[in-house]
């Protein structure tokens, strides 16, 4: 897939273009991507960083990384995407602004959005303005009960199966392994320590089970009590897994929270409760099947 960030750097051509932030490329927007892949035009998306939410200073934890938003799109068939900076000279674009820079300037003859997909200055624009300004609003399936804003509450309440059922796929942690305290490698469990952006959600603290590069994982979210940390810590412990993941970036599956973190008794007790985690982590189901 093509990543462009202005409409100059697209060859004005027809298009079908679906139009959104598309936080999280979940099922919802996946209906929309459909509608623009079967139109018979050049499938493109128009998707906007940062969030519009985050960009006029409100507080919002993203499900996803620009980056991995990229990645699903591409998997999803997008041929390519401008991705638009929401400054504040694009806030002040009125809808007819917007099309004629943004849509008309590359070629669009038709869109697909979610009903409430607002544009324009003060959000003035919907998806009947853009038909009155000559444009083929595509038809998108509706999936009931599904929306970013849901799927971050599941997500800190760690419904991971109703997060999962949403997305399409399991809710996913992605970040940069850093340099860590180093006790699960004199436990037997070396685990990484994975560096989250401070913009992205977040399951409550507790011992999760998951999979990253194709193994098992048994995730720790939390301060490590044990060892009375304050910190929170994201760190997988990765089954069967022998390398070097420092300074490489993780993206980890979490599938089922097992339990809550805790302090023991002894470092034995801890030890013992890791093997049962492990265990539970070998047994646990991922909650969406590819």
């Amino acid at each position: 897939m093509r990543v462009v960030h202005a409409p100059t750097q697209l060859e004005r051509r027809p298009r079908a273009v679906a139009l959104g932030t598309l936080d999280g490329v979940h099922r919802g927007h996946l209906s929309v991507i459909r509608a623009v892949l079967g139109s018979g035009l050049e499938p493109t998306v128009i998707t906007l960083d940062p969030h519009p939410r985050i960009a006029l200073g409100n507080r919002v934890d993203l499900i996803s990384t620009l980056e991995r938003r990229l990645e699903l799109l591409e998997a999803a068939g997008v041929a390519e995407t401008l991705v638009a900076a929401f400054t504040p000279e694009f806030m002040r674009l009125n809808p007819a602004e917007f099309v004629a820079t943004y849509l008309d300037g590359i070629g669009a003859r038709a869109v697909a959005a979610g009903d409430n997909f607002r544009f324009g200055h003060r959000r003035e624009g919907t998806l009947e303005t853009l038909a009155d300004l000559g444009l083929d609003v595509l038809p998108v399936e509706q999936v009931p009960g599904v929306s970013s804003s849901a799927i971050r509450e599941a997500v800190r309440s760690a419904n991971l199966v109703g997060a999962a059922t949403m997305l399409g796929r399991p809710f996913e942690l992605d970040g940069t392994v850093v340099a860590g305290h180093q006790r699960g490698g004199t436990l037997g469990y070396p685990t990484a320590n994975i560096a989250l952006g401070a913009d992205l959600v977040c399951p409550r603290f507790g011992i999760y089970a998951g999979s990253a590069l194709g193994h098992r994982a048994a995730v720790s979210i939390g301060t490590n009590p044990h060892y009375g940390g304050t910190e929170r810590r994201i760190e997988p412990y990765l089954l069967d897994f022998d390398g070097d993941l420092y300074g490489k970036r993780l993206v980890v599956e979490l599938w089922e929270r097992l339990r809550d973190e805790e302090a023991f008794a002894s470092e034995a007790e801890l030890v013992a409760q890791i093997a049962r985690d492990v265990e539970a982590t070998r047994a646990a189901v991922r909650p969406v099947r590819d």
